[in-house]
């Protein structure tokens, strides 16, 4: 049976576009009470009058989830006007696309762990007390298929998305005594401003993945709210990376053997 969302208090880290945006939109149309969090306090306030004007319900706060204090205050915001978190959707993270050894150590390496990795887990180390005094809630990771296949070009954000994977599967393991439900979502390419922070690098500007492999962000939201509404484990999108993962783990000398063939060699020998 599915899970109501109607009076559910969720929150959505990096709400502002992609994912998070669009996430927001359904969830607020079923009912739930959305608290968007992200940088761009603008674009937040934007979106929650976007929602109010379709009947929702909806409130924004600045986070930067690198900074402590901010975290702290986010979800002081949430309880003092909410009472409680239902739903946390840690959704914030970016990637950089280039040669390792082309990265800034500090804006691109340092940056991308900070972001994706360290906040993504001290979100929910502020909001998880909260939920065990409720023994219920449901957290949402936002990794990617990243997390499951080391690619060229991602090597540190496959690391956090990695990491973010092992996060997620030791959670779900220590809370569910408590009620609480814990996700990981695992989506590939898609249509969002992500590829617009990726840096601006040569490789970057070579590479046009086709047409039929870019999901929308609003598909991949609409499975953030089914897993929801049904909790599991793993969602993977599309469905068919599940074949290229189980190559990877059966047979990953033959993986090597392609990336390295018909892809590293071609943009990276000289």
């Amino acid at each position: 049976m599915a899970i109501s969302l109607k009076g559910k208090v969720i929150l959505i880290t990096g709400a502002s576009s992609g994912f998070g945006e669009e996430a927001a939109r359904l969830f607020a149309r079923q009912g739930a009470s959305v608290v968007l969090a992200a940088r761009r306090i603008d674009r937040l306030q934007e979106l929650v009058a976007s929602i109010h004007a379709e009947g929702g319900e909806a409130m924004a706060t600045p986070v930067d989830v690198t900074n402590g204090a901010d975290v702290q205050n986010m979800v002081k915001s949430v309880i003092e006007n909410y009472e409680r978190i239902d739903i946390l959707f840690n959704n914030a993270g970016f990637g950089r696309l280039d040669w390792l050894e082309n990265l800034d150590p500090v804006r691109d390496i340092r940056t991308q762990v900070a972001v994706n990795l360290t906040g993504l887990i001290e979100v929910t180390h502020a909001v998880l007390p909260l939920m065990i005094t409720q023994k219920s809630g449901q957290i949402i990771n936002m990794s990617s298929v990243a997390g499951w296949l080391g690619s060229p070009l991602y090597t540190v954000y496959a690391a956090t998305k990695f990491g973010v994977r092992g996060f997620t599967d030791a959670l779900r393991r220590e809370v569910s005594c408590y009620g609480i439900k814990v996700t990981g979502i695992y989506p590939g390419p898609a249509s969002t401003e992500f590829g617009q922070h990726t840096g601006e690098s040569a490789i970057k500007r070579s590479i046009k993945l086709p047409a039929w492999t870019m999901m929308s962000a609003e598909y991949v939201a609409q499975k953030v709210v089914d897993a929801a509404r049904h909790p599991r484990r793993t969602v993977i999108l599309p469905w068919w990376f599940h074949l290229v993962f189980w190559a990877d783990y059966y047979a990953p000398w033959l993986v090597d053997w392609a990336v390295e063939t018909f892809f590293v060699r071609r943009y990276r020998v000289k």
